[in-house]
């Protein structure tokens, strides 16, 4: 399975370039796996819902199913986050995983530049191997514009 890492400041375009990503190795066959990375609590399911009431009574997991899709809820209870390498090991039949977040970790990543930033990552976490900036950046990672996204799944295919 290989882990591809897309890291930046917020709202520097991540989740833009990871599903334009998602979505161009998917129409080539392959099977595609996201980990999102959030700096704050969510819910992925809302007050009133089914699976919401199962949570607010007390159930540490929930599991909602049907024929299209299935999630599971697990509550932590402020206990420890899951780690990249947990996580991972919940997927299975998946060619390429696309990582949103987890920048200290050390898969392979590609950095998003906004802009007009002078604050760029990768001289201060590992394993940046390319930067996707409408600007030149001085640095020999291998850069990309951002309307490259075929020659940016190319470079994840043979590259990283």
């Amino acid at each position: 399975m290989k882990i591809v890492g897309i890291v930046g400041w917020k709202n520097s375009g991540k989740t833009y370039f990871a599903s334009k990503i998602i979505n161009k190795l998917k129409t080539k066959n392959y099977r595609i796996a996201s980990i999102k990375h959030a700096h704050h609590e969510f819910e992925i399911d809302h007050k009133g819902t089914d699976s919401f009431i199962h949570r607010e009574a007390g159930s540490s997991q929930v599991i909602v199913s049907s024929s299209k899709r299935w999630a599971k809820i697990t509550e932590l209870n402020n206990c420890k986050e899951q780690t990249l390498n947990d996580l991972l090991k919940q997927l299975n039949e998946t060619d390429i995983v696309i990582v949103e977040g987890f920048k200290n970790d050390n898969h392979p990543k590609i950095e998003i530049i906004k802009k007009g930033s002078n604050h760029h990552l990768f001289n201060k976490i590992s394993n940046i191997k390319a930067i996707i900036s409408e600007e030149e950046i001085n640095t020999d990672l291998k850069q990309f514009k951002k309307d490259e996204i075929d020659n940016i799944v190319n470079f994840i295919l043979e590259k990283m």
